[in-house]
């Protein structure tokens, strides 16, 4: 705990991270850690602990999220903080963690926000401006 603007000690909610690391060095581990102890003072949020995922073949039930699952039936626990939605698996696997977590009544704060798609016209072929012109999108564009 660290005063606020009126120099009395309060306690921010409380959130646990979730971490999916697979062939992270210990650098990264400690990088990404630092984050969201960073994003949780910066918010006023309490970072009780961080849980690290390592199982790239446990599917949506792994140990590590199955323990987040356990901490977030205790009373007075806010939600769930990842440095992006990736780190909650693949596009399947999260999908069916985000609903896991907001079935316990959580919420999953994202350091990053999931990228919005900026062009609604296909990526994999020409785009007609005008006739007689042809733009090909890159995956950059």
């Amino acid at each position: 705990m660290e005063p606020l603007t009126e120099r009395r000690p309060v306690s921010g909610p409380v959130v646990y991270g979730f971490l999916r690391l697979v062939r992270v060095s210990q650098a990264r581990q400690d990088a990404l850690v630092a984050s969201l102890a960073e994003y949780c003072h910066s918010h006023e949020l309490q970072l009780s602990g961080v849980f690290t995922d390592r199982d790239v073949s446990a599917g949506p039930a792994s140990a590590a999220f199955t323990g987040l699952l356990d901490v977030l039936a205790l009373p007075d626990v806010y939600g769930v903080i990842a440095p992006a939605l990736s780190h909650l698996g693949p596009k399947a696997i999260a999908a069916a963690r985000g609903q896991q977590i907001e079935a316990a009544g959580s919420r999953l704060l994202l350091v990053r926000k999931p990228r919005t798609a900026y062009h609604s016209v296909s990526r994999s072929g020409p785009v007609r401006r005008h006739p007689g012109t042809t733009r090909v999108l890159d995956a950059e564009s």
